[in-house]
């Protein structure tokens, strides 16, 4: 949906039953409102499309050198972890640049993300970095008027900067490993298709199987829930269908899967080899350590943060999409 023109900030106020000066506090930040009214104060803007992209115009004529990172955030997830280095990458290019990082959470649930885009688009920022939560939204109707560099995952059709993994390339290396081992019956498992990183590390299984002239038999793949759970129950039934190697695309479900093997004492790698996303502290004290696909946390923030300050610089420039390398760990478990 498109801006509505016609909307003014009187008109947010009467639909938000507030002042027009408590609508200009909510998005120019100038004075405490409490939160409740600032939640009203959005949502009347969103019931009636009201977008600030003309006032923040007006104020842009300075920079507030900020910059928001948007990312999916779960406190049961270890894997919190990779955006967290992510993190650290983006502040340690801003900081050199005296930009400042504003943090905030995706929930990885697309109606909570569509309300903190809506929230930081509200505020004075000069660009926007986001690991979408999913491939098939259409983000364009949420932005303002700032850059924005997808970081990890694009969604499908994206007109943006993006800089992510090469995720294709290493997990196709990492089956083919497998196989040159001397595994014919290698067990695949991830979560849902619905980013471009599960799809891409798919592919890559897929491919390397297809060019050493082994089946894709999908008894051998399943995708389920990503959590440590999930990862156990489907272990369960893949061991059923006796692979003698398993490929987990996720690490919280990798550490199900481990948890599952090492509790029926299923000798690895003697009875099955098993390598997995993502190199975490954990991976390197199994018994025993598991070989893994270290993907470039740290880096992937400074690139997609010097991404975001060429835009800036250059908003005309053609997009660009950066692909960085990650890497194959071998240890005892493969």
């Amino acid at each position: 949906m498109s801006e509505n023109k016609n909307i003014s900030i009187k008109d947010v106020a009467k639909h938000a039953n507030v002042s027009t000066a408590t609508v200009s506090h909510v998005i120019n930040g100038t004075r405490f409102v409490s939160e409740d009214t600032k939640r009203k104060v959005h949502q009347a803007m969103n019931d009636l499309n009201f977008r600030i992209n003309s006032v923040a115009r007006s104020l842009r004529s300075r920079k507030s050198h900020v910059i928001a990172f948007l990312a999916p955030i779960l406190a049961s997830e270890t894997s919190n972890y990779f955006f967290m280095s992510v993190a650290a990458g983006i502040q340690s290019v801003l900081k050199q640049n005296n930009y400042h990082l504003v943090l905030s959470d995706s929930h990885e649930e697309e109606n909570f993300e569509s309300e903190e885009i809506r929230m930081i688009s509200s505020q004075m920022i000069d660009g926007l970095i986001m690991a979408p939560s999913s491939r098939d939204l259409d983000y364009e109707p949420l932005f303002g008027d700032y850059p924005v560099v997808y970081l990890d995952r694009v969604p499908d059709n994206s007109e943006r900067d993006s800089v992510v993994v090469d995720n294709k390339t290493v997990s196709k290396e990492a089956v083919q490993m497998l196989i040159d081992k001397g595994h014919k019956r290698i067990a695949y498992l991830s979560g849902p298709q619905t980013l471009t990183t599960t799809e891409e590390r798919y592919v890559g299984y897929i491919e390397a199987l297809s060019e050493a002239g082994l089946p894709v038999e999908q008894a051998l793949i399943q995708m389920g829930e990503v959590s440590l759970s999930s990862g156990y129950q489907l272990a369960d039934s893949l061991l059923k269908q006796d692979p003698t190697a398993i490929f987990v695309s996720d690490n919280v479900m990798a550490m199900g899967v481990m948890a599952y093997l090492q509790e029926k004492k299923i000798s690895i790698p003697e009875q099955i080899a098993v390598i997995a996303y993502d190199e975490f502290q954990w991976t390197r004290i199994t018994s025993p350590p598991l070989s893994v696909i270290e993907q470039p946390a740290f880096e992937l923030g400074v690139k997609a943060a010097e991404v975001m300050l060429e835009r800036i610089e250059d908003a005309a420039a053609p997009k660009q999409e950066y692909r960085l390398t990650a890497k194959l760990i071998v240890r005892q478990s493969s």
